[in-house]
């Protein structure tokens, strides 16, 4: 008996392919997704030949460890064929004081080059993108690629939420299992968290108090709290130069929920037709996944002030969206 798997769930066939893998972000989703067991085949896919296939042996070295039975990496876009889910790191990375919105002129062409190829070999998949501004990205990739808004999304908040959720849970020592909060809008500066519908439990985060009585999430506590989730990129970023380990896992967690159809919700950003009245913006929203993508786009309770910013944050992606020709 192999004691190294037996934590592990058992897997179904499954392909996921990672495109940009020779860089921080792809190579740590895949790392995320083998030792998590979020699929039984992993391809990576780099411009860099020499820098994929070594990224390739250096993972393939560890499956006896994991259930991923079949890894394989190349300079040539035909190994991400037959997948089931691609995941789009491909771009370049932003850096020290550079906003996600700065990298899209560049972003942009190459996800638009690149997305025609990826649906032919793959015409069945679900695309995820990673690549920053994930939600310009994300518009950019479903009018080139052509598939409709439940097949082609991004990431968007999903790791802002995590973040969101550790701080709130952080602050008052509760596991995050027990803390039910989101982040909206854009993936990026004008994003927020839906303070209206947040709790600890089934108690709304404004009503928590102390052992004393005392309300703790005051304006000015989550003020600092949703300022620390916003800006945590950029404190990363400076710190060490990307960041990747997080995205990594929230990639993989995502990937699991559409091969394993586990009827999970998460914030994801998908083109929006008439949210309150927002359309043809890609934002993140709580949406239910599986194995059709994006299954249902939640229409989630916000009050006057969140509207408005949502709003906002639509208007900012559309801006670049516009000068892109999108």
């Amino acid at each position: 008996m192999n004691l190294d798997l037996l934590e592990q769930p058992e897997l179904h066939s499954s392909k996921l392919s990672i495109v940009g893998a020779g860089g921080a972000v792809g190579s740590s989703i895949a790392y995320a997704a083998m030792i998590r067991a979020s699929a039984k085949e992993i391809a990576l896919y780099d411009i860099d030949e020499k820098r994929v296939k070594a990224q390739c042996q250096d993972l393939a070295d560890g499956t006896q460890f994991t259930k991923t039975s079949l890894i394989v990496g190349d300079s040539d876009m035909k190994v991400t064929a037959n997948s089931q889910v691609v995941i789009i790191t491909a771009g370049a990375a932003q850096k020290p004081g550079q906003t996600r919105l700065d990298l899209a002129g560049i972003n942009s062409k190459i996800i638009s080059g690149m997305m025609p190829d990826l649906v032919r070999l793959s015409p069945s998949a679900i695309f995820v993108i990673v690549t920053n501004p994930a939600d310009v990205m994300t518009v950019v990739a479903q009018k080139t690629s052509g598939l409709p808004a439940n097949r082609v999304f991004s990431t968007g908040t999903l790791l802002d939420t995590s973040r969101l959720r550790q701080k709130i849970g952080s602050y008052v020592g509760i596991s995050l299992e027990n803390i039910h909060a989101n982040v909206v809008g854009e993936h990026g500066d004008s994003e927020f968290p839906l303070w209206s519908s947040a709790e600890i439990t089934s108690i709304p985060i404004r009503q928590w108090r102390d052992e004393q009585g005392k309300i703790v999430f005051t304006d000015e506590v989550l003020a600092d709290i949703k300022d620390q989730t916003v800006n945590a990129a950029y404190s990363i970023i400076e710190g060490k130069g990307a960041t990747n380990y997080a995205i990594g896992l929230s990639a993989a967690r995502l990937v699991e929920a559409i091969m394993g159809e586990q009827g999970r919700i998460f914030p994801l950003s998908s083109v929006l037709d008439n949210y309150h009245g927002i359309s043809g913006v890609a934002l993140s929203v709580p949406c239910l996944v599986g194995q059709d993508g994006i299954k249902r786009v939640l229409d989630v309770p916000m009050n006057d002030a969140e509207l408005a910013e949502l709003k906002k944050s639509a208007a900012t992606i559309s801006e670049t969206v516009k000068a892109l020709g999108y």
